[in-house]
């Protein structure tokens, strides 16, 4: 798996789509290349994962206000910060190093949403586990 991330990050690298000043003009809609790119994705993953789900027998997951207040705040996150937990890493592997406090801020805000859900949101139905 390790050799898949290495590609990814260097494809994407390659392509700009780690660069701060790139995902600057896709949410500033200056520049459509990596907002048509993600909607491509997801459309072409869509149908992959009903198929899956459908096949484990599991029931699709119900979109809640969680994941609306979620989405957000994961979309402010990465509109600021110009990286996503995953283009972080590869903005750290080309040696941006500011990219390093965006992993912090990740990580911070991981483990500020396992003691705000432990604390005032105790719903096990909102358990990635179950």
């Amino acid at each position: 798996m390790g050799i898949v991330g290495v590609l990814f990050g260097y494809v994407l690298t390659r392509i700009g789509f780690g660069s701060w000043t790139e995902v600057h003009r896709m949410f500033n809609l200056r520049d459509p290349r990596m907002l048509l790119t993600f909607v491509g994705a997801v459309a072409l993953l869509m149908p992959v994962y009903y198929l899956l789900r459908s096949r484990l027998n599991r029931r699709l997951l119900k979109t809640s206000w969680r994941t609306v207040f979620g989405a957000v705040f994961f979309g402010l996150g990465w509109a600021v910060s110009g990286a996503c937990p995953s283009t972080v890493l590869t903005q750290i592997g080309a040696g941006n190093v500011p990219a390093l406090m965006t992993l912090l801020g990740v990580g911070s805000g991981i483990l500020l949403h396992q003691q705000f859900q432990r604390r005032w949101l105790p719903d096990e139905s909102a358990d990635c586990d179950s």
